[in-house]
């Protein structure tokens, strides 16, 4: 979802980003992180390779935010995710803070759930506010009411 807002931030009112996965290139840049080495025979070694290195650092969303508008964005994360660390979305949302085309009809919001993993929270009813809150979110943002 972040490289769809860099891309075509003209297109959508609205973006849920969970557990976004918006630093690749930083993050597939430190082997020493449980799931890097294992991605390389996916993606390429950036380290080793230029060509890989400049092909991420063309797509990569964190890489790429620009001064523009952007739509209404929720980046949703939790701290105890060991696939997308909590940074990744929480420098994202800094980012993005930082280089938006100020729009108060067009948030940018980051919700992190502290007692949680990659699939967000666990049980029924928590599950359940959890999907309530994003689709409450998107809804909101492209005018739903009850």
């Amino acid at each position: 979802m972040g490289a769809v807002a860099n891309l075509a931030p003209d297109r959508f009112r609205a973006i849920h980003a969970g557990v976004p996965f918006v630093d690749a290139l930083n993050t597939i840049l430190r082997p020493e992180l449980p799931l890097t080495v294992g991605e390389w025979e996916e993606w390429g070694n950036p380290i080793e390779d230029p060509e890989v290195y400049a092909y991420m650092r063309g797509y990569t969303p964190y890489e790429n935010i620009a001064q523009r508008r952007y739509p209404a964005i929720l980046a949703s994360t939790s701290l105890n995710d060991t696939r997308v660390f909590y940074v990744e979305p929480a420098k994202w949302v800094a980012a993005l803070r930082d280089s938006v085309v100020d729009d108060p009809d067009r948030p940018v919001l980051l919700k992190t759930e502290m007692v949680a993993g990659h699939g967000g929270v666990s049980g029924r009813y928590e599950s359940w506010k959890q999907a309530a809150f994003e689709l409450a979110f998107l809804m909101d943002q492209v005018g739903v009411t009850a």
